[in-house]
């Protein structure tokens, strides 16, 4: 018998953007009922990025698919009082609001953890900021690109020298990882409640994400580490765990650890036994030692094959390495189809993304399309207790679409 584990729950998602609704996303792939709260019109201005001439283009919403799936639009114009109210008998009703809202429009919406906990004392409040809760920049704007990625010291760490330009994120990079923490952040509030049967505030940040994702390195600045700067490809401290292209302009990544064991393997995969007996590269040592020379051996060996032709010989030698894979490749990865971590629409071929989570013997829903702007709102007021006339007025009103 299949089995949602959040069935019942009922989520209102009242934010923008990609990491706490990627939260919303993964409740709602357990079965929760979330409802995603836009203003009328255009709707959560997420929707128009996938149009941005910097983004890949296609014919469909790709980034409000994966975001949106499973919920249900109610369109409600919060900067009216009506809809306030609207809102509040919501919240009432509910098990979990999401928001990631400025503390200040939470204040001025009425929409704050203190506004809201009168209201429903089993509410779990998840709150999603750009830099904390605390402290003199707490109301500043913030996006993966800034607060997790740039502040975190992932931008600067990333270079592929020390002398190169810090790297650039791609888009919502930061945001899925902080989207996996608030959902945790949530758990924990459910467990919280269902030890004590009451709701809690529960939250994270792009900021706290950020430094937990660079985690070794800023732990070892906290322990006063001395830092190395990091060395062209070329000069690589290290040939075996570095990456090297192939005849075919495609890259592949070397991570053997255990290089002294593998040594005759690997020289023998690359079809090089004439390297046993280079007294630059005789041991761990030496390898070590000479490892530039190591990396412009491999570069040439690398490059006389294509990248197809290397994963089988690796692969079947059992060497540690993978392929610098590209988004285009990931549709028809056999090993991400495998473990469905790409799963299908409902009654489509089209695929998206899986949250990556399971609970043996807990089903997931069958991913559904994202709702239009306000394309449940009757729906929803109707279930909160609202009859047809007050939905009536409460749209003349502009206060709902």
């Amino acid at each position: 018998m299949s089995q949602l584990m959040f069935k019942g729950l009922k989520v209102l998602d009242c934010s923008s953007f990609i990491a706490a609704p990627a939260a919303a996303t993964i409740l709602s792939d357990f079965g929760a009922d979330v409802i995603k709260i836009e203003p009328p019109g255009a709707g959560d201005p997420y929707r128009a990025v996938p149009s941005l001439p910097t983004m890949p283009q296609a014919k469909e919403n790709y980034a409000w698919m994966l975001a949106s799936r499973n919920k249900r639009g109610l369109a409600l114009n919060l900067a009216m009082p009506v809809a306030q109210e609207v809102a509040r008998r919501l919240v009432a009703q509910a098990d979990i609001f999401i928001t990631n809202f400025p503390a200040v429009v939470r204040k001025k919406l009425g929409l704050r953890y203190g506004d809201l906990a009168p209201l429903n004392d089993r509410l779990i409040y998840a709150s999603f900021t750009g830099y904390g809760e605390h402290g003199e920049e707490a109301a500043k704007p913030g996006f993966d690109i800034t607060a997790w990625w740039a502040r975190s010291g992932l931008m600067d760490g990333v270079r592929t020298q020390a002398t190169a330009p810090p790297a650039r994120s791609l888009t919502g990079m930061g945001d899925h990882p902080s989207g996996i923490s608030l959902y945790a952040s949530i758990v924990m509030g459910l467990y919280q409640r269902q030890l004590t049967g009451k709701g809690a505030h529960v939250g994270t940040s792009l900021l706290a994400n950020g430094i937990w994702c660079n985690g070794v390195m800023a732990q070892a600045a906290l322990c006063g580490a001395q830092f190395i700067d990091r060395p062209p490809r070329e000069q690589a401290l290290n040939a075996f765990t570095n990456y090297y292209q192939c005849r075919d302009g495609r890259w592949l990544i070397l991570t053997i650890l255990n290089e002294a064991r593998q040594w005759p393997v690997f020289i023998k995969c690359l079809g090089r036994e004439d390297l046993q007996n280079d007294p630059r590269f005789a041991t761990s040592r030496d390898r070590m030692t000479h490892a530039v020379e190591l990396t412009a051996v491999l570069d040439k060996t690398f490059a006389t094959r294509d990248r197809s032709e290397w994963r089988d010989i690796l692969s079947a030698g059992g060497i540690v390495f993978d392929v610098v894979a590209s988004a285009q490749d990931i549709p028809n990865d056999k090993q991400i189809l495998a473990n469905e971590i790409l799963v299908p629409f409902d009654n489509e071929t089209v695929l998206t993304v899986a949250s990556p989570i399971s609970v043996e013997g807990q089903d997931k829903v069958t991913p559904r399309r994202p709702p239009d702007v306000g394309q449940h709102t009757d729906e929803v007021l109707r279930e909160a207790g609202y009859d047809a006339a007050t939905i009536v007025k409460l749209r003349a009103d502009g206060a709902v679409a």
